[in-house]
């Protein structure tokens, strides 16, 4: 179970992304982006080491799925993925981390798609996030997944051993739904800038 701490953090978590969320080839705003916490959703690391968030920020109009790792030690070989480090009031140095390139996020990922893991909420302590739906129609668990590779709106990872490729959208777009030949999806909701929820397809298994 992840515990939620109150406390401070330097910088912010949308402070440290304002730096970095430019630099991707998926981005579509200004240089210097005003980002807005807009939502998202947790998931708990088997072995409570590392934290696990999904978050949504808006910079305008767009919104954006930011998976991201917390650790209180860097993650060998993933030197390209850091996007910086967080002084935690509690937990002292973290090192965080776009978490398509971290392990324990990927698997956490699959295990929701396949109901394995929960959606826990994203700032309350042992609390399932009601608004996170997730399914799965393929056979038997997913056998793993292959590098990320970004795209101009997701980052894909293709399944080992499989016609499967899944797609985790990096831009969202309000009303979507998974496609008719998806073998799995996760689903999710947020707040937009005119203070109304909306709700978006987050990922999708589907053939390559």
């Amino acid at each position: 179970m992840a515990l939620i701490h109150r406390t401070t953090l330097k910088p912010t978590k949308v402070e440290l992304l304002a730096g970095w969320l430019p630099t991707r080839p998926w981005y579509r705003g200004p240089a210097a982006p005003e980002l807005v916490k807009a939502g998202g959703f947790r998931l708990d690391d088997p072995e409570g080491e590392v934290g696990i968030e999904f978050m949504i920020v808006t910079a305008g109009a767009d919104a954006y799925l930011v998976p991201l790792t917390y650790r209180g030690a860097p993650l060998d070989g993933a030197e390209h993925a850091l996007l910086g480090t967080i002084e935690h009031g509690v937990l002292g140095t973290r090192w965080a981390y776009d978490g398509c390139h971290d392990p324990v996020l990927t698997a956490g990922l699959a295990a929701l798609i396949e109901g394995r893991a929960a959606a826990q909420a994203q700032s309350i302590t042992d609390t399932p996030d009601r608004e996170v739906a997730r399914g799965y129609a393929a056979a038997g668990p997913l056998p793993g997944l292959g590098a990320p590779v970004d795209t101009d709106e997701s980052t894909e990872f293709a399944v080992t051993d499989e016609d499967l490729v899944l797609r985790l959208r990096r831009v969202l777009t309000p009303g979507s739904l998974p496609p008719a030949d998806a073998a799995g999806y996760v689903t999710g909701a947020w707040q937009q800038p005119d203070g109304t929820r909306t709700r978006a397809l987050f990922a999708a298994l589907e053939p390559r």
